[in-house]
C-alpha cells in the first residue's frame, strides 16, 4: 500500500468509503454485515488504515457498521472519518445532538477525521449563519479531542467553495473534492483543486471513478489506453490519473464487493502516475465523448436576454448535460432544487424566443420539458 503523509500520520492513499457497502437483497438500508466485514478485514489486513463514513449512508446505518466492525481492532490503528450532515438543513440546530450520536453508533470517543458534508448552494448560507454555532460547536470537540483533524466536503460550485473557504478557511485542514478525469473540465474539478491548493490545503478525492462509470471506457478510447499501458486496467487509469496530481493526499472509493476491493488494493500497490502526455490525452478523449453526449451549449447568453421567464438557460443546459451524460445521480436534482422554483426547468413556457437566437441552434424547449420530467422539477 502506498502511504501519503498529512502532517505527523501516514495514511493510505486509497481510503474506503462506506457509502456503497453491500447489501441485502438491493435495500440499501439493510447492509449485508458478513460481506462488509470481510471487505473490511481485507481492507485492514492489506494497509487501509483510512475509513470513511458518514450520517446519511445508507439510511443511517453505515456509522453504525463502521463501528461494530472497526471496533474489534486497536483505535490507535486506523483513522475514522464521519461527517455533519448539513446536506439536510433541517439537521443545522442540531450539531450537538448528532455528534454525539454519531459516536455513540460509531463506538468512538474521538473522530481522527470530520467534515462539514456537502458543501453546495443549498445550504451555504446555512452552514455559515452564526445562529447555529456549527463552527464554533465542532472547534469545541475539537479542543476537547473529539475531532482531530477538521476539513470539508464540497460538491458546490467554485464560488461557493471559495466563499466558505474565505469564511472559515483559517480552521479547515483539508478539503473533499470530487475529482476524476471525467469531471476535470465537465465540473470545474481543476478549478476547484486549485483553488482548494491556492488554499493551503490537501485534496481528499471522492468518486474517482464516477460512482463506477469509469471502471469501463468506449472500445476506441480502451484500444488507445491499452496501447500505451497494456497491462493497465481500465479503472486503474482513473486512479494512475489521480496520483499523478500534486496535492492529493488521499483518495476515497466507495466499494460494493470484495473483488472490487482487492483489484483498488493491488493498483494501490505502487504509484504509477500518469506521464504529461498520457494525462492530456486521457483528459482530450474524455471531454470528446462528453461534448458528444450532450447538448453544445457556449454560455454566450443571448437566450437569457430573450426569456420572458427570465430562467438561467445555459445553467439548466449544463445541469441538463450532467444529468443526462451520467446517466442520473444526484448533482443536478440537488443543484436544480436549490435554484428558486421560478428559475427551474419547469417553468419554460415553450415560447422557442431563445432558440431564435441560439448560434448552436439548441431545443431549448423541448430540453426543459425532458430535463423537468426526468428530475420531477
Amino acid at each position: 500500500m502506498i502511504y501519503r503523509d498529512f502532517q505527523d500520520l501516514k495514511l493510505s492513499g486509497l481510503g474506503l468509503g462506506m457509502m456503497r457497502l453491500p447489501v441485502v437483497e438491493g435495500n440499501d438500508a439493510e447492509i449485508d454485515e458478513q460481506a462488509t466485514a470481510e471487505m473490511i478485514d481485507y481492507a485492514y489486513q492489506n494497509g487501509v488504515n483510512y475509513f470513511d463514513t458518514a450520517w446519511g449512508y445508507h439510511s443511517g446505518n453505515s456509522e453504525r457498521i463502521a463501528g461494530k466492525i472497526l471496533s474489534r481492532y486497536p483505535r490507535e490503528s486506523y483513522y475514522l472519518a464521519s461527517k455533519f450532515p448539513g446536506y439536510d438543513n433541517s439537521n443545522m440546530p442540531k450539531v450537538k445532538e448528532i455528534f454525539e450520536k454519531q459516536l455513540e453508533k460509531c463506538k468512538t470517543e474521538y473522530f481522527d477525521f470530520y467534515l462539514f458534508h456537502n458543501v453546495y448552494e443549498g445550504n451555504i448560507d446555512d452552514y455559515l449563519n452564526p445562529k447555529f454555532g456549527i463552527l464554533e460547536y465542532l472547534l469545541e470537540q475539537k479542543k476537547n479531542g473529539r475531532i482531530r483533524h477538521l476539513g470539508l466536503s464540497a460538491h458546490g460550485s467554485v464560488e461557493v467553495i471559495r466563499r466558505f473557504l474565505e469564511a472559515y478557511g483559517e480552521h479547515m485542514e483539508f478539503c473533499q473534492l470530487q475529482i476524476n478525469y471525467m469531471d476535470w473540465h465537465f465540473q470545474d474539478a481543476k478549478e476547484k483543486l486549485e483553488l482548494v491548493r491556492n488554499a493551503g490545503l490537501p485534496i481528499w478525492v471522492m468518486e474517482p471513478l464516477r460512482g463506477g462509470k469509469l471502471a469501463t471506457a468506449p472500445e476506441d478510447m480502451t484500444k488507445a489506453l491499452k496501447g500505451m499501458r497494456p497491462d493497465e486496467s481500465i479503472p486503474a487509469w482513473a486512479f494512475r490519473f489521480l496520483q499523478a496530481i500534486p496535492g492529493v493526499t488521499m483518495v476515497l472509493s466507495g466499494m460494493s464487493t470484495l473483488s472490487q476491493l482487492k483489484e483498488n488494493v493491488a493498483i494501490w500497490s505502487e504509484d504509477k502516475p500518469l506521464s504529461a502526455d498520457e494525462f492530456e490525452r486521457l483528459i482530450a478523449w474524455t471531454d470528446e465523448n462528453t461534448r458528444k453526449g450532450g447538448l453544445p451549449c457556449t454560455a454566450c447568453h443571448y437566450c437569457t436576454s430573450h426569456c420572458p421567464m427570465e430562467l438561467p438557460i445555459p445553467e439548466l443546459i449544463s445541469l441538463y448535460n450532467e444529468h443526462k451524460i451520467t446517466g442520473g445521480g444526484f448533482l443536478a436534482p440537488m443543484a436544480v432544487s436549490s435554484m428558486p422554483e421560478n428559475k427551474r426547468p419547469a417553468n419554460c413556457i415553450g415560447c422557442r424566443s431563445c432558440e431564435q437566437v441560439c448560434p448552436q441552434q439548441i431545443e431549448i424547449s423541448a430540453m426543459m420539458s425532458e430535463f423537468s420530467a426526468m428530475i420531477g422539477m
